[in-house]
């Protein structure tokens, strides 16, 4: 299929639209649609997915990809499904108007327009590792920035837990449908009979749950063992080079990575539960879906990460979105943000929770022109004493305590990046920071411990004090609103497909329809505005 871009649009006699009353002409441009055809479709880069089809000009062309960009944000903004967002365009005048389809005859989209579009999108980050949806919601973005006059500095960032569409397993359930579909592979592929009797229960209807429920001979320790043991023989059964690419035979292998052990008799067991990885497999219908807890909840999925421009008059934009597996921490997502930043870039100011804050994110924020704000510290708080210590610039040597005294000696222990610092008897007996800095007496002086990390937290929480930045930290809690958004309106937890890249497709949707939100809504409030301040014709 050919690439072809759609930059031929021609009213025909046959337009619904130019055909339709007056009245419908009027509905259609005071709704949604009148905005989307205006500011939204037309800054949909058609370009960035070239590199989908062929260079070939000979070929049949594609569906244009506007058209089918653009419908597929109207479905995540909609709530509607493939089929309904189908009727939807051939049915609904408004979707028409939208995606300036209104001259064609048969509207361009057939039943499997979108899902082709999407195993597109999936096969090219496989083969290259862009994601190209991503990187669409990131242009679209900064166009609608210069539409709402968002020029502001300030961002503020957060996360949420997206669940995955699984079922919850044990781990005899994850061990045993493993097993199962390894050996229903092998029947589908005419080797039934290659398959000891001993596992051919697994061929059962009702065998699942006889094992995993009704089994009242064994407990489950004996039931688990029992199924690892089984696991490991169809293993060896499948170690033929036909199957060892298979997905099912590379489930099992894995399973019995991250659920078994070798025991000192050479058999194979369960391995202790405390060391089951937080990123072993979950359910073998979504591989790639992880366990993390947070906030006492327990998760089985993946993590979305925003970040969202803040203006002046209250307006904001998610300007940038990340996707991972729910393992991925806060930090990490803070990191890879600060690293794809340039040092040149202009200068910015970050509010984030306690989550994403440590040493190391402050100096790389720093190194790249951000002023992190962590709205609150993770592990105990420092003495605020701690901030007037001074230290040389490594931070191997204490040079000054808060008094303005210099120590007698200095030492630095690069295990725990500890200094001591020993100060005279007569500095530190009538001083009114002692308890506070904890100073022990020796035979002849205090001791002092401090680090360089003490130092700069206890900097910092001075710093937070501040009028200024209490104004900056009250900012960040308008951003809490947005997972419970993107779970009532978008649905986001009941993603109808499974696996990291698949559902970060529908996620990266759902942050354009967020922002398509957004954009609709200031572009109302400044046509009320408008209306509301023009000036009566004179008389």
């Amino acid at each position: 299929m050919s690439f072809k871009k759609n930059d031929f649009s021609q009213l025909t006699l046959n337009d619904s639209y130019i055909n339709a009353t007056a009245r419908v002409r009027r509905m259609v441009e005071n709704s949604w649609a009148k905005d989307f055809a205006d500011k939204v479709f037309p800054n949909i880069n058609e370009d960035r997915f070239s590199v989908l089809y062929s260079g070939k000009s000979t070929g049949r062309p594609n569906t244009p990809v506007n058209l089918i960009i653009g419908a597929l944000m109207l479905k995540e903004q909609m709530g509607l499904s493939d089929e309904e967002l189908l009727m939807s365009i051939c049915c609904d005048i408004r979707y028409q108007y939208a995606l300036h389809t209104t001259h064609y005859i048969e509207q361009p989209f057939s039943d499997r327009t979108f899902s082709r579009f999407r195993e597109r999108v999936y096969q090219y980050e496989l083969e290259t590792g862009k994601d190209l949806l991503s990187e669409e919601m990131k242009s679209l973005a900064s166009k609608y920035a210069e539409y709402m006059n968002l020029t502001s500095n300030i961002k503020r960032m957060d996360s949420m837990m997206v669940a995955s569409n699984i079922k919850r397993m044990s781990r005899l359930e994850i061990i045993y449908v493993t097993v199962s579909n390894a050996l229903k592979l092998m029947v589908r592929d005419g080797h039934e009979s290659d398959i000891p009797e001993e596992l051919k229960h697994y061929l059962g209807d009702d065998d699942r749950n006889d094992v995993i429920y009704h089994c009242k001979g064994d407990d489950a320790d004996t039931r688990l063992e029992k199924v690892i043991n089984e696991a490991a023989k169809v293993k060896e059964l499948m170690s033929d080079e036909k199957w060892t690419e298979t997905s099912e035979y590379q489930l099992l292998v894995r399973v019995l990575s991250e659920q078994a052990e070798e025991k000192p008799d050479g058999s194979t067991g369960p391995k202790p539960k405390h060391d089951i990885t937080s990123d072993s497999l979950q359910n073998p219908s979504d591989p790639d879906a992880t366990y993390r807890e947070k906030a006492g909840k327990k998760h089985k999925g993946y993590v979305g990460n925003f970040i969202e421009t803040v203006g002046d008059d209250g307006t904001s934009l998610i300007t940038d979105a990340s996707y991972d597996k729910n393992t991925h921490s806060d930090s990490d997502f803070c990191k890879e943000y600060l690293n794809s930043r340039s040092n040149d870039d202009a200068q910015e100011t970050m509010i984030a929770d306690g989550a994403y804050d440590g040493q190391d994110n402050m100096e790389l924020a720093r190194s790249k022109n951000v002023e992190l704000i962590p709205t609150a510290l993770t592990g105990a708080d420092p003495d605020p004493v701690f901030a007037d210590f001074k230290l040389s610039d490594d931070g191997t040597k204490v040079l000054e305590c808060p008094m303005g005294h210099k120590p007698v000696k200095s030492s630095f222990y690069a295990k725990t990046q500890m200094c001591r610092a020993k100060f005279p008897l007569e500095c530190c007996a009538g001083c009114p920071y002692r308890d506070r800095c904890k100073a022990k007496q020796q035979r002849n002086s205090y001791a002092v411990h401090v680090s360089a990390k003490t130092v700069a937290r206890a900097e910092y929480r001075k710093k937070l004090s501040t009028e200024e930045y209490k104004a900056l930290t009250r900012k960040r809690n308008a951003i809490e609103g947005i997972p419970s958004v993107f779970r009532r309106k978008f649905n986001v937890d009941r993603i109808p497909v499974r696996g990291l890249i698949r559902t970060k497709q529908f996620f990266m949707l759902k942050v354009c329809a967020y922002n398509n939100g957004k954009l609709f809504r200031y572009l109302r409030r400044l046509r009320e505005n408008f209306v509301q301040n023009a000036v009566p014709a004179a008389i």
